[in-house]
């Protein structure tokens, strides 16, 4: 994209940015994150199908940030998380402008988040067909045969938090899996210490997870665990309205309403 490159050399050329992160060429015919420094840089710049990498991972990370201002290539799932990253205050117009590709692979300027949300807004999360029919199987399952299924799953991870390295709303300095004193989750990759992890995880994305599935493209044994987070953006749109990341919203999961049901508790 001849567009994108040129717009992102001009960011660097007059100081608008100090480092543009986007896509580049990598080993295997796939992808990677390019962080590009200087205008001529900008040339390794790609954009196409192969480009599913949520790279709103990196603008909370301290090493890109201590660049300065960064300068965000982003598809419609990279712009969800950086507007649900705005809402927990990890984002700012002051340290992130977005460089937004739409849905049609067309490049669009933004003048601040404000703009992102609004252009982000015209697109309601849908969950894929193929992974919605899995979900919908799920549900026809018994507790028992749903738990089997989970176990079977869940049983070859190793836990090497590919991920929560991929997830841009897996940005906490240390989880709950590093610490060992008091240790909350097992940390041999054995039948329980799987299941806490991937149900742990999943809770925290409850009301967060903007279904662009970077967690399941990067686990190297290609486990579904994605379903346990779609199952509950579904839950979420049943029970509590639904979500869209929105920069002033209130978090789903802490949010009480007095009129809130109660019959999950028994």
């Amino acid at each position: 994209m001849d567009e994108l490159r040129k717009k992102a050399g001009e960011l660097l050329e007059a100081s608008a940015v100090k480092v543009i992160i986007g896509y580049e060429n990598g080993s295997d015919g796939k992808t990677r994150a390019l962080f590009a420094e200087k205008p001529e840089e900008t040339a390794r710049l790609v954009f196409d199908s192969r480009c599913v990498m949520n790279l709103a991972t990196y603008v909370t990370k301290k090493e890109v940030r201590n660049k300065g201002r960064i300068g965000l290539v982003a598809t419609l799932p990279v712009m969800r998380a950086v507007i649900q990253l705005a809402s927990e205050h990890q984002v700012d117009d002051a340290g992130l402008l977005v460089i937004g590709i739409t849905p049609e692979s067309k490049m669009v300027e933004f003048k601040d988040l404000a703009e992102v949300e609004a252009f982000v807004h015209r697109y309601q999360i849908e969950i894929d067909s193929k992974q919605k029919e899995m979900l919908d199987k799920l549900e026809k399952m018994t507790p028992s045969e749903r738990w089997d299924f989970w176990i079977r799953e869940l049983t070859p991870c190793f836990k090497c938090y590919a991920c929560r390295a991929a997830c841009p709303m897996c940005y906490c300095h240390r989880c709950t899996v590093d610490f060992n004193q008091p240790q909350w989750v097992p940390v041999p990759s054995h039948e329980l210490g799987n299941i806490e992890w991937h149900i742990m995880r999943a809770i925290h994305l409850a009301g967060r997870c903007v279904d662009c599935d970077a967690c399941y493209n990067a686990c190297p044994l290609a486990i579904p665990l994605n379903l346990l987070t779609k199952r509950m953006l579904l839950d979420a749109k049943e029970h509590l309205g639904g979500y869209q990341p929105s920069i002033k919203a209130d978090h789903l999961m802490s949010t009480y309403k007095p009129d809130d049901k109660d019959n999950f508790i028994i």
